[in-house]
């Protein structure tokens, strides 16, 4: 399967799905889609030397090798399962300075009773119990105390797990071929009409894909230009729409000073 795919705001990609051996596999890498209202060109082309590329609107966006940016096959190397950490190495970059002390007045709650509370002239020992002054931060309090990091002398750096030939890999310089193709069909789900998917072309000659491509961005060159007349059009339209409001706007607010000047007047003629 390959194609666009957008769903809402986090989705927008190109899919390129293969299968092999009755399992789809989806491609390690994440290749950008276009998301605006043109034409797009959508091109994938696999070689005999198992190496691919795909391309938007003739730019190429993402290439590589088969084997390495899906899981056609086994990894061709594996952890060594017999190969353990040795129990000395060491792999941390810091150490608690054994140097570094906690100071003696280091340790304080973190609340203390308020020193500014009294006890309500009102309470009784017996009835309510024995009062205590509420608690509060104490600024003194450091929290918990840790000594000082410092380079570890004996840091030996990460241990990497060494490596062996993976016995079950097995090589396909086949991966690029399909013995037959027999049908073409869609996947689609759409929420938002207008979208339009047609010349679809499968071909052994890059040649003829070159060509088709070349037609079809000649067209959208014509469409882009359709497109920015009819936003055009669309704007003037909009802003003579509002000029238009705003004209009737101001006819009413003389209106209405146009009456509040005709009652002033009939008052005089009363008195």
């Amino acid at each position: 399967m390959f194609g666009p795919d957008i769903c809402g705001p986090a989705t927008k990609k190109v899919h390129a799905i293969f299968n092999y051996k009755g399992k789809n596999l989806l491609i390690n890498k994440d290749i950008r889609c276009k998301d605006d209202v043109h034409t797009h060109v959508y091109r994938l082309t696999v070689k005999p030397d198992n190496t691919y590329k795909v391309s938007i609107d003739g730019e190429t966006v993402e290439k590589g090798e088969l084997e390495k940016d899906w899981n056609f096959l086994l990894p061709k190397k594996i952890k060594d399962p017999n190969a353990k950490k040795p129990e000395d190495w060491d792999d941390r970059a810091k150490i608690d300075d054994p140097e570094d002390k906690k100071p003696e007045d280091w340790d304080q709650p973190e609340y203390i009773p308020d020193p500014d509370a009294s006890k309500p002239e009102d309470w009784d020992d017996e009835m309510d119990g024995e009062w205590e002054p509420p608690q509060i931060n104490n600024p003194a309090f450091k929290g918990e105390w840790k000594p000082k990091q410092i380079d570890n002398p004996a840091y030996k750096g990460p241990w990497v797990h060494p490596e062996i030939d993976n016995p079950d890999y097995v090589a396909d310089d086949k991966l690029y071929r399909y013995p037959e193709i027999c049908s073409v069909g869609f996947d689609l789900w759409q929420v938002k009409a207008g979208t339009i998917f047609d010349n679809i072309l499968i071909t052994d000659s890059e040649k003829e894909a070159d060509e088709t491509l070349n037609d079809i961005l000649e067209r959208v060159k014509e469409e882009k230009k359709m497109k920015e007349k009819q936003d055009e059009e669309e704007r003037k339209a909009t802003e003579a729409a509002a000029e238009e409001k705003k004209d009737e706007e101001v006819d009413k607010e003389e209106e209405a000073d146009d009456d509040d000047d005709d009652k002033s007047e009939t008052k005089h003629d009363e008195f």
